[in-house]
């Protein structure tokens, strides 16, 4: 588990009095089965932040990378009748890592998460015909492939929609680096 990952779950039980396994059993209790709901009930009925509700619905879904026993299965479950977009991932994969020695990334079950200090981008085969980067840059107007994100709960500020590799563009780098440059 990697230290952000430990500290928010340190904070959670400071902050609330209930360690992280106590609150699963409780959101497992209320058998609230989808991600969303279970953020909305902790939010609503516990006065949690997004950052608190959205790591107990992870770890009581088993949907964050933590959670996983092999983060290789997590990106072949995304994947799946997908599989003409893993080389939009792949060219996406390798140009982003060289962005840096401290990038992380994340697989989560329907997207890989991209890390620095912060999360700056998000990589998402979201259906079989679409395929989005989310990139975090708030504040910043949709400008050009640039478009604001309405979709993602906050999550990310701007997307990106790809059809295929070739479209991994300079125009498309330049933004996942000024993402990447202001998550430092």
């Amino acid at each position: 588990m990697d230290q952000a990952a430990q500290t928010m779950i340190d904070n959670l039980a400071k902050n609330s009095g209930k360690s992280l396994d106590q609150w699963v059993a409780i959101v497992q209790k209320e058998d609230l089965k989808k991600h969303g709901e279970i953020v909305k009930f902790l939010k609503t009925e516990h006065e949690f932040t997004h950052g608190f509700a959205n790591l107990v619905a992870h770890k009581t879904l088993k949907s964050d990378a933590g959670s996983a026993s092999d983060t290789d299965e997590l990106i072949t479950k995304q994947y799946k009748g997908k599989e003409h977009f893993l080389p939009i991932f792949e060219k996406l994969s390798a140009e982003i890592k060289a962005l840096g020695s401290d990038v992380e990334f994340a697989p989560k079950n329907s997207y890989v998460s991209i890390k620095r200090k912060k999360q700056f981008a998000m990589l998402i085969p979201a259906t079989k015909t679409r395929y989005e980067i989310g990139i975090n840059l708030k504040g910043h107007p949709a400008e050009g492939i640039l478009e604001i994100d309405t979709k993602t709960n906050g999550m990310c500020s701007h997307k990106i929609h790809l059809a295929n590799e070739s479209e991994v563009s300079n125009e498309v780098m330049k933004w996942i680096k000024k993402a990447y440059e202001n998550a430092g």
